[in-house]
């Protein structure tokens, strides 16, 4: 039988769930990064990312409604109310600002919106999100969504962002997005861990965290992965998993 971890062995134990699917490492990622993409490339994963971050506010008023009307709860209600505020109303919207870079790199609001434009991994991934959100318990879902998902994306687009600049040609208008969620999501991500670190205060919570960051990870990268084979791999042949 499992026993309760401290917060620094289960803050490891974490991140090791997330490590080994990080989507830093996927083909997709590094193609970006090493220059080897065009914008049609970047186009088709706007039209997909929106689909999947666009309704992050969504997936997290489901937290919100979960969390109970505790005061000890108090501060994860606060961050997760806080969280959906800067998705949609503090200063531009984050998905305002992903059409912006779909726009700049040939595609339209139109086609951005449109469902019928993602790959059915993308839909995949976003069915995960809402059945995470509205189902598991506050504690689990959040480790999902905010430490799974939410904390990878510094280290990813850090990966990335240069790239646009440099290799691309992007100006640091068309890609604010990505300048905005390395500052934000950096910050998300520590919220969340410290709100599951302390809520998570029994063994077999701890356990679902650990087993659901582990599935949130790999979501994020079959997602990723999905890009690759549906939009990429005729450009620049199969995919090699690493």
């Amino acid at each position: 039988m499992a026993e309760l971890l401290s917060k620094e062995d289960f803050r490891k134990e974490l991140e090791i769930a997330i490590a080994g699917n990080h989507s830093q490492k996927a083909p997709f990622t590094v193609a970006w990064a090493e220059g080897k993409l065009e914008r049609k490339h970047f186009a088709r994963w706007a039209e997909n990312h929106y689909h999947y971050v666009g309704p992050f506010a969504d997936y997290l008023a489901y937290i919100y409604h979960n969390t109970p009307m505790d005061e000890k709860f108090l501060s994860a209600k606060d961050f997760t109310l806080q969280n959906m505020y800067e998705e949609e109303i503090a200063g531009d919207r984050h998905t305002d600002l992903l059409i912006r870079f779909a726009e700049a790199c040939g595609s339209s609001a139109e086609r951005v919106v449109n469902p019928d434009n993602m790959a059915i991994t993308t839909l995949g991934l976003q069915s995960w999100c809402y059945a995470v959100a509205a189902r598991e318990n506050f504690v689990v879902a959040t480790a999902a969504l905010v430490v799974g998902l939410e904390s990878q994306v510094p280290d990813i687009y850090r990966k990335q962002t240069p790239a646009l600049r440099e290799k691309y040609g992007f100006t640091d208008e068309e890609i604010e997005f990505f300048d905005l969620h390395i500052v934000s999501d950096e910050i998300h991500g520590e919220r969340g861990y410290k709100i599951v670190l302390e809520h998570a205060d029994t063994p077999e919570l701890q356990q679902r965290c650990l087993e659901i960051v582990r599935t949130g990870a790999k979501m994020r990268r079959m997602y990723m992965d999905g890009l690759w084979r549906e939009y990429i791999e005729q450009d620049l042949g199969e995919l090699i998993q690493s």
